[in-house]
């Protein structure tokens, strides 16, 4: 595909929002930008009545080889009723943030920023076991959780944490799915190594690591620091204080699905998550690898609305594109 550098896409910042409440609009946002593809293609004649176009996907399947086994996919599917399960509540949704009157047909999509209430959910695919406590303590913590249709593991989502939703034409930008991805992952990589942190991508496993085992854009491997839980912290898997284990660590999970080359779900980055909430499940099925944060690689509280800016920022010169507030 051809790159257009003149497309818009817009930029809504959520706050803290309830997972189900974002999950419908993000959908709502999908199935916008889908209609509009559908009806182009009609209107073409390039789309024969009920009939795919050649290599793009049915509508709400998953693109073969985007999901990781064992991660997690930030809001893919739609959650399951939750009556019934213990430790399930809901924040109150907010209309005035959750309408949406649509997408510019100028623009090539739209990009959420949000904070969940603590939230854990597990896939169409995962195992119960994951989850290292029972559902009622769950709900003693406050958090949520949601059995939901998607596939793999189990995570957590909570504050402190920033997830990103873009919801983008693919075809508009000029990028197949693979290179987005790879995109997202850049962004990523850049927006931690403003604050010193080098990270980088573990073969066969998505999203953004550090620690033993991750490769670098520059084709060096990580051999193992000599690094150690700070004082004071909650113990989570990660670097040992002899040196001698550096087990890799996800500072970002990556996931996402499309249609008709549309895109939804995106990647959740942890900056001043509390890493406990980990330590009630084994991330992603994960048993031998870690979690970890902006906050907790640089010993300091970083600010959500500087990674905000910063995640913007390099999201769109990577993808070039304006995103715009």
């Amino acid at each position: 595909m051809k790159r257009c550098g003149t497309n818009r896409v817009a930029c809504r910042d959520l706050g803290v929002m309830d997972y189900k409440a974002c999950w419908e609009l993000q959908q709502q946002l999908f199935d916008t930008l889908v209609a509009r593809k559908r009806r182009g293609a009609e209107l073409s004649g390039a789309e024969q009545s009920g009939a795919e176009q050649p290599g793009a996907e049915q509508p709400g399947t998953e693109q073969p080889g985007t999901e990781q086994p064992g991660t997690e996919q930030p809001g893919t599917e739609q959650p399951a009723s939750r009556s019934g399960q213990p430790g399930a509540h809901s924040e109150p949704a907010q209309p005035d943030r959750t309408h949406t009157p649509g997408i510019p047909a100028s623009d090539a999509g739209t990009v959420l920023l949000v904070e969940h209430p603590p939230v854990y959910t597990l896939g169409k695919s995962g195992h119960a076991e994951n989850l290292l406590v029972s559902r009622e303590a769950l709900e003693g913590l406050g958090a949520t959780f949601f059995h939901i249709d998607r596939g793999g593991d189990i995570t957590f989502h909570g504050p402190g944490q920033l997830v990103c939703y873009p919801i983008l034409d693919l075809e508009r930008l000029g990028i197949g799915l693979r290179e987005y991805i790879a995109a997202l992952e850049e962004a990523v990589i850049r927006t931690v190594a403003h604050y010193g942190i080098r990270a980088g991508r573990i073969a066969g496993a998505s999203g953004v690591w550090l620690g033993r085992g991750v490769e670098y854009g520059d084709g060096t491997e990580e051999a193992g620091p000599d690094k150690s839980t700070r004082p004071g912290e909650e113990a989570v898997p990660g670097p040992t204080a002899d040196g001698k284990n550096d087990p890799p660590r996800k500072i970002c999970a990556i996931g996402v699905r499309s249609s008709r080359y549309v895109t939804m779900h995106g990647f959740a980055l942890n900056v001043t998550t509390d890493l406990g909430w980990f330590t009630r499940i084994n991330p992603c099925g994960f048993t031998d690898r870690g979690a970890t944060s902006i906050a907790r690689e640089t010993g300091r509280q970083v600010a959500m609305d500087e990674v905000k800016d910063l995640v913007v920022k390099f999201l769109g010169e990577i993808l070039n594109v304006r995103i715009y507030k």
